[in-house]
């Protein structure tokens, strides 16, 4: 970065100014990795779904298989009763209660799926629209936070609603190969490591071992605050490969550093929760928020109110800081359809809070309400 810093100039015979980065899932880690280590490259980071607390992260995924099982086994729950009965049941507890029937968990930490009631017999008409006992046991493991022996937290549950692909990935009965090939060949370096044998001490040597200090899990980023850097993170509410409730545990280890003082996190760190959006993309929400990534996400104009990485270089360039972030959804996810509704995205601990009347498709019937309590 520094000697990029120093050729810029050279080749457009201008200063270079400012400087950003824009990434997200690995590429979210590596902003907060960058601003960790090298707190003087970026002015203005937008980090994307980060995967911090990485080893963490790759333990988690590993978890599932073992969970699941291979797709042979009597109890496998298939993609296709995951993406409807399980589906429907984890709309039918937790859609409205934002008070809209959408088809769109607005945000994950209110949703506690109730597993019991998927279980044959609980007022279900047949038997192919409910799960026997242990089926309705894996689904309740895997709805449930994934904690060491002792109790504390290892990684947070899964988001509700990203049941949809994690059905085809992490619950597909197959290893998770990102997590495999870890295992496999950095963490113990046996190529013949069986996935399905993962059991949490290999999550406790993975973090004993943190091999290239990979982790990314800084308690404070006070060298790049006081470089006068800012940092904005978002990430999809309906997340199938990392939990959405990581960046919020992310978020409050760095605020439990400042004693919670949100004025304090609000001047370099913000966090915007997307619901209805997948793993940095796509999804039945206002995803497309300038992310870039793919065509709907560049069809959003350089605008601070609607593009996350105008709104940064608002923050860094103007003293701008943003309170929400307008998310846009397309008509079938083609900006040449046009725009099908626009959603109101807040900065976290606020929450978009549906005003009781009004269209639920109308922006303005949404408005940020501070439920967290700092």
């Amino acid at each position: 970065m520094e000697i990029g810093k120093k050729l810029a100039p050279l080749f457009y015979e201008e200063d270079a100014g400012k400087s950003y980065y824009i990434g997200c899932s690995l590429g979210g880690r590596q902003g907060i990795g960058n601003a960790e280590k090298f707190p003087e490259d970026f002015d203005g980071i937008v980090a994307g779904a980060p995967a911090v607390d990485f080893n963490s992260l790759y333990s988690w995924r590993a978890s599932f298989f073992p969970i699941t099982g291979v797709k042979e086994s009597e109890s496998f729950i298939s993609p296709d009763t995951w993406k409807t009965t399980i589906h429907d049941e984890v709309l039918r507890q937790c859609d409205t209660i934002d008070g809209v029937a959408d088809g769109i968990i607005e945000d994950p930490i209110l949703c506690h799926v109730d597993t019991q009631r998927l279980l044959c017999g609980y007022n279900h008409s047949t038997s192919t629209d409910c799960l026997n006992p242990d089926q309705v046991k894996k689904v309740q493991t895997i709805f449930s936070d994934y904690l060491w022996p002792n109790g504390t937290l290892l990684y947070p549950r899964v988001n509700p609603g990203g049941e949809l692909l994690a059905s085809d990935g992490l619950y597909s009965g197959n290893a998770y190969t990102p997590s495999a090939d870890w295992f496999k060949y950095v963490v113990l370096g046996d190529p013949s490591w069986d996935p399905v044998t993962y059991t949490i001490d290999d999550a406790l040597l993975a973090v004993m071992k943190n091999p290239a200090d990979i982790d990314t899990w800084p308690s404070s980023l006070s060298a790049f605050q006081d470089h006068g850097g800012k940092i904005l993170t978002y990430h999809g509410q309906q997340d199938q490969q990392i939990s959405s409730l990581n960046s919020v545990r992310f978020w409050e280890r760095l605020a439990k550093e400042v004693d919670f003082d949100l004025a304090k996190m609000d001047a370099f760190y913000r966090l915007f929760r997307i619901p209805g959006m997948n793993h940095c993309g796509t999804g039945p929400g206002a995803w497309t928020i300038g992310q870039g990534g793919s065509a709907p996400a560049y069809g959003i104009p350089f605008d601070k109110e609607y593009n996350v990485l105008a709104a940064i270089v608002g923050w860094v360039e103007e003293g701008v800081a943003p309170d929400e972030i307008v998310g846009t959804k397309f008509v079938d996810d083609s900006v040449q359809a046009g725009i099908m509704y626009q959603h109101r995205h807040c900065r976290y601990p606020y929450r978009s809070t549906y005003s009781g009347d009004g269209d639920p498709l109308d922006v303005d019937s949404w408005h940020c309400v501070n439920f967290g309590g700092y």
